[in-house]
């Protein structure tokens, strides 16, 4: 019996959906409507003869099929893409100073940065990771040719290439202490996730009390990894040893966006951001 052959679009959805956490969210990061989402997962799902995802209350969830897919389905976009790239793109050279926030630090910059130098090997990029303002800042004063950084709340500045949600994030096992105020982990003031996660808790009326405070995003996930506080992140930049928390005030979406030379000034910004823009969304930051 000959097999079915997978469709790269519904396979880029099928992923982009795993690694929301959901069909609206993973509508409005394609571009889609919610129905057309559905619509692609269930014609992946007659493909593969087996459910991939199964609905919670709450959210979706990948079935043991899913998980399984999702492994293959990165590796298929992740060696296609590539292929593509080396082969009918032009050549890219130049140097690029790239500024990237730490919040892609913990899963996805290295990952990205390797498949980026094996696609395009005569690009030179020099990156430098840290806090988003201080980042702009630098490249504001003529320090960096291009940043990679968070949008704060209602900015309309820079190109949006990424959104996902903001969510509570903790040690397997961990509990809120009982008769205490919640213990937070998190960065300096002037923080977005900060500043979400005070207002949200303050709103619901919940008492909390930062007890660790660190520039580095690394830094707050050991502390949230040895049960000692709990803490914020984006979905995506979940290291090993985290566990989302839930029953806790909604935190909302980040918006991840390119400041500076997004125009293609260099040569190298165009197929750079073009390539962040489908590691992430194709969800090969764990390939």
């Amino acid at each position: 019996m000959r097999m079915p052959d997978l469709d790269l679009d519904l396979l880029r959805c099928f992923v982009m959906v795993a690694e929301q956490g959901g069909f609206t969210v993973a509508a409005t990061a394609l571009g889609l409507t919610q129905s057309a989402v559905s619509l692609k997962i269930k014609r992946l799902e007659e493909v593969v003869r087996r459910p991939v995802f199964r609905r919670t209350s709450r959210r979706v969830e990948l079935t043991a099929e899913g998980e399984t897919l999702l492994a293959y389905a990165r590796r298929i976009l992740a060696l296609n893409d590539e292929a593509v790239r080396r082969l009918v793109a032009p050549p890219v050279a130049g140097r690029l100073r790239l500024g990237v926030a730490d919040h892609f630090v913990p899963r996805s910059l290295a990952h990205i940065l390797a498949r980026f130098a094996r696609t395009y090997p005569d690009a030179r990029l020099e990156v430098e990771v840290g806090r988003s303002h201080e980042l702009r800042a630098k490249q504001m004063a003529g320090g960096l040719d291009l940043v990679l950084g968070k949008r704060r709340d209602g900015e309309v500045a820079g190109v949006p290439i990424w959104t996902e949600p903001v969510v509570w994030a903790a040690a397997p096992g961990w509990t809120a202490p009982p008769d205490r105020p919640l213990p937070l982990a998190l960065l300096p003031e002037g923080c977005m996730f900060r500043d979400r996660a005070l207002r949200a808790l303050a709103r619901a009326g919940l008492a909390f009390e930062p007890v660790f405070t660190c520039d580095s995003l690394l830094g707050l996930a050991a502390a949230a990894q040895a049960g000692f506080a709990l803490t914020v992140l984006g979905r995506s930049g979940f290291p090993d040893g985290l566990r989302e928390v839930a029953g806790l005030p909604e935190l909302g979406l980040v918006e991840m966006a390119l400041f500076g030379d997004a125009e293609g000034r260099s040569q190298v910004v165009v197929p750079l951001v073009g390539f962040i823009r489908e590691s992430l969304g194709q969800g090969s930051i764990a390939a």
